[in-house]
């Protein structure tokens, strides 16, 4: 009798902390997290014997690391509420390596068997988060390989780098073809190097909030292992 191995797997967190004071986004406010109904005062409702603490965040969305929707750049694209979940959850997923590079071309892609997966680029710029040097001459995707992946039929990209696109300039040309044709972006990862290249179901899914195109998730990937 043949003895086939079992599956294992395990869990890899992608994201990255939030917390009160975080700049994620040069420019933009960082999130005030508090209470708003602390232990101390809720004993004056509940008595002695009973403590809640109900918190309080004031962010922007582009906060920590978190996943643009469509309407992030075009009013009548779908915003968080209208994505299906099967494109937030439980997709067959790649790790692109592009450690180390800067501008990451059309190349890096080529011979990949991209079709309904998400495609997670690794460059290792996460190793500069929370400096200065994280928001400065970042890695990112041409416009090219946007327009490559959008093709081979991607169904989300993610990067562990400060935006998808090269911010030196005004336009975000990445975000206008991804987002464009339905395929989501997760920006400000990490943690991509714990990853093999293949063989990785990945998962981020944010909350389901009408009028919003970008909230923070929990990215995550689960390993199979045999």
């Amino acid at each position: 009798m043949t003895h086939t191995p079992s599956k294992q797997s395990k869990l890899i967190d992608l994201s990255h902390r939030i917390y009160d004071g975080l700049i994620t986004y040069k420019g933009l406010p960082a999130p005030i997290i508090c209470d708003y109904l602390s232990r101390e005062h809720s004993q004056k409702i509940y008595g002695d014997d009973y403590q809640v603490q109900i918190g309080k965040i004031e962010m922007v969305t582009n906060t920590g690391t978190y996943l643009d929707s469509p309407f992030n750049f075009d009013a009548q694209g779908n915003d968080l509420a209208d994505l299906a979940l099967e494109m937030l959850a439980d997709l067959p997923a790649i790790v692109v390596d592009a450690s180390d590079q800067i501008e990451v071309g059309v190349g890096f892609f080529r011979d990949l068997d991209l079709t309904g997966k998400a495609v997670l680029v690794k460059t290792n710029w996460s190793q500069h988060w929370n400096t200065e040097q994280y928001f400065e001459n970042h890695a990112y995707l041409t416009e090219e390989a946007a327009i490559f992946l959008v093709e081979q039929g991607a169904k989300l990209v993610g990067i562990d780098s400060h935006n998808i696109d090269n911010t030196n300039g005004k336009l975000r040309p990445v975000h206008k073809h991804l987002l464009g044709n339905n395929v989501l972006i997760c920006e400000h990862m990490t943690n991509l190097g714990q990853l093999p290249l293949s063989g990785i179901r990945f998962f981020a899914v944010p909350p389901k909030i009408t009028g919003a195109g970008t909230f923070p998730v929990r990215a995550f990937a689960q390993v199979i292992e045999y």
